[in-house]
């Protein structure tokens, strides 16, 4: 039988203080003992730091993704990854790759899982009262929309099979990836499972824009939900 075979996606723009942090915390010994392939990508979206030799250092795939937007990166991910499961979180070091073999029990029966911060524990400071109150207003509105519950729909950390993530034909390419993700996981009939995760304090200024982001986010709900259905 093939070895199971695993990649996680870091879409990074430099993120060279935090990305060789986030890659160590990949629990990849474990689960190469637990007959696993693991692989690193990280796509990087030009970054004028060393975002890229750093992660390099660190024994991962880089490829460069010219065009800009979180999601350009990740769908231009998918087009060069073949994997049982795909794992994508940001690489900001907010997020800890330490829960990556409990998503991955969760996917033996599920097709994707969100790690979430609003039922985790949020590290001081790492989440403003207004992101707070506006993570929680787009899952309101995401789950009403789609009759599913989602308590964190904006989440950077998410797990999949891997067919099922190439099968979404993702076409987002900003802050409103995981909009679509959800959008199409509902709409394709797939399984959700959540996961709590703690949420750190990032070392440098987020690059989401709360207001103008958060709109553009709850735009592309409604506009998913009913003006692109069958896109």
């Amino acid at each position: 039988m093939a070895q199971p075979r695993i990649v996680v996606i870091l879409p990074t723009l430099n993120e060279e203080p935090t990305i060789a942090g986030v890659i160590d915390e990949i629990p990849r010994s474990a689960l190469e003992q637990a007959g696993y392939g693991v692989q690193v990508l990280v796509v990087d979206g030009n970054s004028t730091d060393r975002s890229r030799q750093t992660a390099e250092r660190k024994g991962a795939r880089v490829i460069i993704e010219p065009r800009k937007g979180k999601g350009t990166a990740v769908t231009g991910a998918l087009g060069v990854v073949e994997a049982d499961f795909i794992f994508m979180l940001d690489a900001d070091g907010t997020y800890s790759p330490g829960y990556i073999p409990e998503m991955l029990r969760l996917l033996e029966s599920r097709d994707a899982v969100v790690g979430s911060r609003l039922r985790g524990r949020r590290e001081r400071g790492a989440m403003s009262r207004l992101n707070l109150v506006g993570n929680h207003l787009l899952s309101w509105l995401a789950s009403l929309l789609y009759g599913r519950r989602i308590s964190d729909v904006c989440s950077g950390f998410w797990g999949f099979r891997g067919a099922v993530l190439k099968g979404l034909s993702l076409k987002a390419t900003a802050f409103d990836l995981e909009a679509e993700i959800f959008s199409r996981l509902v709409g394709g009939g797939y399984t959700l499972a959540e996961l709590p995760v703690s949420y750190r304090r990032r070392a440098d200024r987020a690059k989401l824009r709360p207001w103008r982001d958060g709109v553009k986010i709850g735009w592309a709900l409604l506009a998913r939900r009913f003006l692109r259905a069958g896109d």
